[in-house]
């Protein structure tokens, strides 16, 4: 349900970004208001509490963002609220921010591998991604998992490519305990 109204509400935002020509200038004022929210626990509290009246954290909300974001921004945080969603916003703006990535052709991919990668390798599989999708661009994670074994894991999006030793091991055992021995 969660990955829903962060896809109904971020594509909403997307769309209105694109119509206006204003995707980076909501992209640079989300990633803001993220920055604020995350350094500002109470204030997320004060929002997700359930005592408190839409109203007052409407109210609150025009008086901390108003003029200091686009109108349009201001208007869809009141939405949010409104429509009982605050607790959803960092999925929202999640989606936002990879759907305007994917709008000018960057990537984010996530490697895990089984050991640390030198910056050569690291360029080396950039240039492959970049190679094997439509991105211009690549942002590129990388995390060590020494229980992969061996090889490595790439995600993009949805897409996972699993060449990890453990993978192809445990897919070995199963093709092993299947034979009947007559």
């Amino acid at each position: 349900m969660a990955k829903l109204i962060a896809k109904t509400y971020g594509e909403a935002l997307f769309e209105l970004a694109v119509e206006e020509g204003k995707t980076e200038l909501y992209l640079q004022e989300l990633t803001d208001i993220r920055r604020i929210l995350d350094e500002n626990k109470d204030f997320n509290r004060l929002m997700n509490h359930p005592k408190i009246l839409k109203d007052v954290k409407c109210e609150i909300l025009t008086e901390v963002f108003k003029g200091r974001i686009s109108d349009e921004l201001t208007g869809f945080l009141l939405l949010i609220v409104s429509k009982d969603r605050y607790r959803e916003i960092d999925d929202i703006l999640d989606y936002f921010t990879m759907e305007v990535k994917r709008f000018n052709g960057i990537g984010t991919a996530y490697i895990t591998s089984a050991a640390a990668i030198n910056e050569i390798q690291k360029a080396q599989v950039e240039e492959r991604l970049l190679a094997i999708t439509s991105f211009e661009q690549m942002e590129m994670h990388f995390a060590v998992d020494a229980s992969l074994i061996g090889g490595m894991v790439v995600r993009i999006g949805d897409r996972v490519v699993d060449s990890s030793v453990r993978t192809k091991l445990e897919k070995l055992q199963k093709q092993l305990l299947s034979i009947r021995i007559s």
